[in-house]
């Protein structure tokens, strides 16, 4: 057997073991917190598939950018990866206190935490590791809102996602964009995300209205975490995912709204899950991912020196 090809740091990174000197941190997460009988191990090759997606135009950093006006370090950021943590398929405890240590570090590092998902339970410990850092909004692009106390018996699994956030008191405010179809919600989760004072906002309302209907619930000048469940996208483009369907958002309108909340808030923190490498068929699905990583790289300003 051929020895493994390393893989390279996501482009524009540079591979390190911390955070220091550094505006943004790249870390893979493959495990959250698994439900009874669910294998949440399908999602564990995403981090790797977005690096090697992107791999080949680590060559081509100072090329024009289109979707960014200019090169993707226009800014002079400096980003790191640190890799990939290592989580365990079964020990839903260890990887939340492995995901909210790294958080925390890259935090105090003063640098943005970019995620790499795992399935939709890895955001729970990542935003429980601002809790020592300014309040945040957060921005979920979902096809789903995940509002579930439990499921299984498991209040930490990715159905409760949002629900986890929004007991935390520096989360002041969620924006959920995307929702479609049927999820694990019913209608006595609705009325809660609801009346927490969730903004929701459906597939078909930004659709027929534009992402302008999801931006006008951004604050200006706040502390904004993009947490994006790549199922949010739709299945056309992105058929990498365990549960695809139709009538999601494009790759433009979810770059759109990247770049609406950066053009009105700062970016403080990234996560991207529930990606299935097995179902990327093409090897176009992962590079769409990574493209939307990219985006949101290129809209991370340099922090004061």
């Amino acid at each position: 057997m051929p020895p493994a090809v390393p893989v390279p740091p996501f482009m524009g990174a540079i591979a390190a073991t911390h955070a220091s000197g550094f505006d943004a941190a790249i870390f893979g997460a493959p495990h959250g917190t698994p439900y009874p009988g669910i294998n949440n191990s399908v999602h564990a090759g995403a981090p790797d598939a977005f690096r090697k997606a992107v791999a080949p135009d680590i060559g081509w950093l100072n090329s024009w950018d289109w979707d960014l006006g200019g090169p993707l370090l226009r800014h002079g950021q400096r980003v790191c990866d640190l890799g990939n943590l290592k989580t365990k398929r079964s020990d839903g405890e260890g990887n939340r206190t492995l995901i909210e240590h790294t958080t925390r570090q890259i935090l105090d590092a003063g640098a943005v935490p970019l995620m790499f998902g795992g399935d939709d339970s890895v955001p729970i410990p990542f935003i429980a590791g601002f809790s020592e850092h300014p309040a945040i909004v957060i921005l979920q692009i979902d096809a789903h809102i995940d509002w579930r106390h439990e499921r299984e018996g498991e209040t930490m699994g990715f159905s409760s996602t949002m629900r986890r956030a929004s007991e935390h008191g520096h989360v002041w405010r969620i924006v959920q964009a995307g929702a479609r179809g049927i999820g694990t919600a019913r209608e006595g989760e609705v009325r809660d995300a609801r009346d927490w004072g969730a903004r929701i906002v459906t597939s078909r309302d930004i659709h027929h209205k534009s992402v302008a209907e999801v931006l006008q619930h951004i604050p200006e000048d706040c502390d904004c975490v993009i947490s994006l469940d790549c199922d949010a996208l739709d299945s056309s483009a992105m058929p990498a995912v365990a549960y695809p369907s139709p009538g999601g958002l494009t790759y433009t309108q979810v770059t759109d709204l990247v770049a609406g909340v950066a053009a009105k808030a700062r970016i403080a923190g990234f996560a991207m899950v529930e990606f299935v490498p097995q179902r990327d068929r093409l090897q176009t699905a992962a590079f769409t991912a990574a493209r939307i990583a990219s985006n949101v790289i290129g809209h991370i300003r340099p922090r004061p020196r």
